[in-house]
């Protein structure tokens, strides 16, 4: 038997600094900035300020995926916040986004500027902005909608649940692994399930719920997230293998993957883009 050891929680919880693992640095239980710095803007109206962790890629995947089907407005400037050193927590980005978390986008199409925050907020902002990977027959929307914040409220308990205890808490407690290593499983069935019945997750088109779920769980059954694959046997899955592999493979996918990314092979990584060629000179040089 399991022996576990024991921790009665304080009358009145106090913050202990050097307690949050990977992330302590960053970690705090108060919002508001911490330093005066505008964000840049460059020369099209939607501008991105974001990091290529799962969240930020579902964005940059929806605009470039946008961009190839034709839709020219779609152009962006993908400016790189570097979560790590604390840039989410400047002036500008906090009013960007309150929650001072990326992505946030901010569209300056328009009289005044609009500011866009939640990755599944803005899929859907540009989804409908420009007409596309949305479905507009409404039980097709309907189900798209329902995947789409079915990841929204099932991520966290992959990223900050599984992920955070499995890879980077301070301290491996078997209770919490085993507790979000059978919740990430699950999640995985309900996909698998779904993915055994259709091409994509809301049915037979591409849609925003493929691009808000593929950056965390098909990412995981590849076995480039946590380095969990083994653990979670996510081969078994064979299903969302198939789809993820489907995915990974749409050049606009490829391209979104790379933007704002700061690790990995060099050529993997362009650390901000704000055109499209500059994919044709993401070299060691560029993104050193």
């Amino acid at each position: 038997m399991t022996e576990f050891s024991t921790y009665s929680p304080p009358t009145i919880w106090t913050w202990n600094q050097g307690n949050g693992g990977a992330f302590a640095s960053i970690n705090r239980p108060v919002s508001g900035p911490t330093h005066d710095k505008a964000l840049p803007v460059g020369q099209h109206p939607l501008q991105l300020y974001s990091l290529a962790t799962p969240n930020g890629v579902k964005v940059t995947v929806m605009l470039e995926e946008l961009l190839a089907a034709g839709h020219a407005g779609a152009e962006y400037d993908a400016w790189l916040i570097r979560i790590n050193d604390g840039e989410q927590f400047s002036s500008g980005f906090v009013a960007a986004n309150p929650n001072s978390k990326i992505p946030v986008l901010v569209d300056h199409s328009g009289p005044e500027p609009i500011r866009v925050f939640e990755s599944g907020a803005i899929l859907m902002y540009l989804a409908e902005k420009f007409g596309a990977f949305l479905p507009t027959e409404p039980a097709k929307r309907a189900e798209c909608l329902s995947w789409l914040f079915w990841q929204m409220g099932s991520g966290p308990f992959i990223g900050g649940g599984f992920g955070h205890f499995y890879a980077y808490a301070p301290t491996k407690i078997e209770y919490a692994i085993d507790r979000y290593a059978m919740e990430a499983k699950r999640q995985l069935d309900v996909l698998d399930r779904r993915l055994a019945e259709n091409p994509y997750v809301a049915g037979d088109d591409y849609t925003i719920a493929d691009m808000a779920i593929w950056p965390w769980y098909g990412v995981l059954v590849q076995g480039q997230l946590y380095n969990a694959g083994e653990f979670l046997q996510v081969q078994t899955y064979t299903h969302v293998q198939r789809w993820a592999e489907q995915i990974a493979a749409r050049p606009a996918v490829q391209r979104g993957r790379m933007v704002n990314r700061t690790w990995g092979e060099p050529a993997s990584q362009l650390h901000e883009r704000h055109q499209a060629s500059d994919f044709n000179t993401c070299t060691q040089d560029k993104v050193a």
